[in-house]
């Protein structure tokens, strides 16, 4: 298809609609990305000609729908490169990835002295989960510092990794500070010292491709929402050595092999993992929202956000009294500022009439606010299909909001 602006945005039917008389500008990215018809569509399709219960019948829709989704693994297994598709888990999201992992991992792999180690950096659905293991197994939970910049003091990471860590836990991308962290240096740190290691894609895998294997983590986790696919749907990918080894995370159909009231036998991967019926459609919809981006071309997205990132580093910098929080070099395109004497929910509440949707808040890293001392910001997310013209659109809305709040 080839990287066409007003082709791609009229391939997003929420992105034709007004608010408040305003044309939307939709920059809430971070925390949802809006569907392409063609995953609208094949939502649509399957529950108006084929939804059946996948993996338990023999009859016609049930053998549809069941190619289809595992059709839909391929495709994820083919968009990450992992080594095959028993490495690849359907989730609810990445939320449900990192909790699989730390109660899986955590049940077979740690006890009462034994470190986690994560950043400073991470979303809550990646701090949150590895202190229940903490509290439940005795452990102890350790942080990587960042400095003002938002980049990980990779100093601190030599004399964090001892002979007690048992997993790094570490996100690719930040939410808040737009940080694309250099996790394969802290992979190549981990493993030299055995140490696995878990990365958070949620934020970095609608910004480009990413290799599983050229990064070498044990773990690679994303939700489907953050990628242009339906709510409800995400993925875990796990080298397949280590997801042999790990016990289940939950209990009921399809991932059991044989059940008996004096014990239980597990079914094969990836069925182990998935407990019960999945959102297939879900699964189906992501797979068709990856085939979208596969059409346009990763590495043309990518030069076009990269233009875009740079472009709205260069106007929010013009505009005086506005402070960004996350300056490292090597970054995705979402921009956290304050404006000095407004609060952010004041001027999100302006530029949302003006038809600007911006985010406010801790974003779901209230550490990273602590660092820093304040309450939250305001967040700016773009993705391609965002343009010049709206981060223009932006730049206005944030100065009239100057003139009416100073």
């Amino acid at each position: 298809m080839g990287f066409n602006i007003n082709q791609i945005r009229s391939d997003f039917p929420i992105l034709q609609q007004q608010v408040y008389n305003k044309p939307l500008i939709y920059l809430d990215n971070g925390a949802t990305t809006q569907k392409p018809r063609v995953v609208i569509d094949t939502v649509r399709d399957l529950q108006e000609t084929q939804n059946s219960s996948i993996h338990r019948g023999i009859h016609y829709l049930s053998e549809q729908m069941t190619g289809r989704y595992e059709s839909a693994r391929e495709t994820v297994r083919a968009f990450l490169n992992a080594a095959s598709t028993q490495e690849i888990i359907f989730t609810s999201g990445a939320t449900g990835s990192i909790n699989t992992v730390a109660f899986s991992f955590g049940e077979k792999y740690v006890k009462s002295g034994d470190e986690i180690l994560i950043s400073e950096m991470e979303h809550h659905s990646n701090i949150v989960p590895w202190q229940m293991l903490c509290e439940r197994k005795g452990a102890i939970l350790k942080v990587i510092p960042f400095n003002d910049n938002g980049e990980l003091n990779l100093e601190k990471l030599d004399e964090l990794l001892t002979d007690k860590t048992r997993i790094v836990a570490l996100t690719h991308a930040s939410n808040s500070l737009a940080t694309i962290n250099p996790v394969k240096e802290v992979i190549r740190k981990a493993h030299a010292r055995g140490i696995p290691v878990l990365l958070d894609g949620a934020q970095m895998v609608q910004h480009g491709e990413v290799d599983v294997r050229e990064l070498d983590c044990d773990f690679y986790v994303f939700s489907s929402h953050k990628i242009f696919g339906p709510t409800g749907s995400g993925v875990l990918y796990g080298k397949e050595a280590m997801l042999e080894e790990l016990p289940p995370y939950q209990g009921g159909g399809d991932m059991v092999d044989q059940v008996r009231f004096d014990g239980t036998s597990y079914n094969s991967l990836p069925f182990k993992f998935e407990a019960g019926t999945t959102n297939y459609t879900g699964a189906i919809g992501l797979a068709a929202a990856l085939d979208y981006l596969q059409s346009i071309g990763f590495q043309a997205i990518g030069q076009y956000e990269k233009k875009l990132s740079s472009y709205t580093l260069e106007k929010l910098g013009e505009i005086q009294g506005l402070k960004i929080y996350g300056n490292a070099p090597d970054r995705i395109s979402v921009f956290s500022f304050l404006l000095d004497g407004i609060h952010t929910y004041d001027a999100a509440m302006i530029l949302d009439k003006m038809g600007i949707a911006v985010r406010t808040g801790t974003h779901c890293t209230q550490p990273v606010m602590d660092h820093f001392g304040i309450e939250g910001t305001i967040r700016a997310s773009l993705v391609f299909y965002n343009t010049m013209e709206e981060v223009d659109a932006l730049v206005i809305g944030i100065q009239r909001t100057k003139e009416m709040l100073s």
